[in-house]
């Protein structure tokens, strides 16, 4: 059901992306991505996210950092 151009699923499917995040630096990390793309002005969806990680994976400056990049890519594509 859609209410004012806003539809529930994509919203229960984030939300159950960040219930998967269960260590605390997944949880910062997701925090901190949904506030630059929120700043950024562009709507929160499983793509954002996805192409956030996807640039801070690239960026990554050791084989921890790349991992947890990983997983929390991962993660977002689990059902």
């Amino acid at each position: 059901m859609q209410q004012n151009g806003y539809s529930p699923a994509p919203a229960n499917a984030i939300a159950r992306y960040f219930e998967k995040a269960a260590q605390s630096e997944q949880q910062v990390t997701l925090g901190e991505i949904v506030v630059e793309i929120l700043s950024d002005g562009r709507s929160l969806n499983r793509k954002a996210i996805c192409t956030k990680l996807l640039r801070r994976l690239e960026t990554a400056s050791d084989e921890s950092e790349e991992s947890h990049y990983q997983e929390l890519i991962s993660m977002l594509f689990e059902r």
